[in-house]
C-alpha cells in the first residue's frame, strides 16, 4: 500500500479537543532502535516534561523503537502540533547530544481519543507493561523510562 495513502488514512477524523485524553504512539524511523539507551530515552522524557504547559502527561513509556504517550490536551493545543513539536525537539536534542545523525522519527503517528469510560487507568497500565511484553525486563520497576500519574 502507498505510504502517502496510509498517512492520509491516519489523519481521517483526527480532531483536537481541549480536555480530551489521547493515546499517542510515535515510532522511530523504520522502527530502528534509536532510543535503546537510557540517556537517549531520557532526552525524550525531558522534552515531554518541558511540554507540560501544552499537555498533561498521564502516562508514558519510551521503548527502544517507539513511544507511547497518554496525554490530555490543554487549552489551545493541537494534537498534530504537539506531536510535531515533540518529534522536532527530540530529534534536535538527539542529534546534538549523541552520535546519531539520521532521521529519528517516522513520518506519522497513531492516536486514539479516549473517553473516561475507556478505563484510563487500564490504558496506562497497558502502556507501562510494554517493556515486560517486549521481554526487556521482568518487572516494571526495572525499566527506567516510564511514568504514570496513578502509580
Amino acid at each position: 500500500m502507498n505510504t502517502k495513502y496510509q498517512a492520509s488514512k491516519l489523519r481521517i477524523g483526527r480532531h483536537s479537543e481541549y480536555g480530551r485524553v489521547y493515546l499517542v504512539t510515535i515510532c522511530c524511523f523504520q522502527r530502528r532502535r534509536i532510543l535503546k539507551t537510557i540517556s537517549t530515552g531520557r532526552l525524550v522524557v525531558s522534552v515531554m516534561q518541558a511540554m507540560q504547559t501544552e499537555v498533561s502527561t498521564l502516562s508514558f513509556v519510551v521503548m527502544p523503537d517507539h513511544v507511547h504517550w497518554l496525554i490530555q490536551l490543554e487549552q489551545r493545543s493541537d494534537l498534530s502540533s504537539i506531536v510535531q513539536k515533540l518529534k522536532s525537539l527530540t530529534s534536535r536534542r538527539i542529534h546534538e547530544e549523541t552520535s546519531y545523525k539520521k532521521q529519528v522519527w517516522g513520518r506519522n503517528f497513531h492516536d486514539r481519543a479516549l473517553r473516561s469510560r475507556d478505563g484510563l487507568k487500564q490504558v496506562a497500565r497497558y502502556i507501562i507493561l510494554n517493556p515486560i511484553r517486549a521481554g526487556l525486563v521482568q518487572r516494571v520497576g526495572d525499566y527506567p523510562l516510564w511514568d504514570c500519574v496513578w502509580l
